[in-house]
């Protein structure tokens, strides 16, 4: 019985992970936060003349905020709390993740 419960322990902790991480709401690029940052959900369309800093292969799944899982659509940013942003996507942040290459 002791074995089952200690089992369990970690099963449980790994399902309230998952529920939280599900109670994450996709950023809007109309979110005020996401505007003043110049999110775009697909980093291909960003404004390069009113974005100077931005170039070619950055998006968040290569940024440092971004925590997705690798392959993900989506993913966490510790730039925007309680939130997911587009592993395409791209915003005034973006740092290259350590490891991580462009493209």
């Amino acid at each position: 019985g002791a074995i089952a419960g200690i089992a369990a322990v970690p099963a449980a902790a790994l399902m309230a992970k998952d529920a939280g991480a599900a109670a994450l709401q996709p950023l809007s690029e109309t979110d005020p936060t996401a505007k003043s940052l110049a999110y775009v959900t697909d980093a291909s369309k960003v404004n390069a003349k009113a974005n100077p800093n931005y170039k070619p292969g950055q998006k968040c799944s290569n940024c440092v905020q971004y925590s997705g899982k690798p392959g993900a659509a989506d993913g966490p940013c510790t730039i925007f709390p309680g939130k997911t942003v587009k592993a395409a996507g791209w915003c005034k942040v973006w740092m290259l993740k350590p490891g991580a290459k462009l493209g």
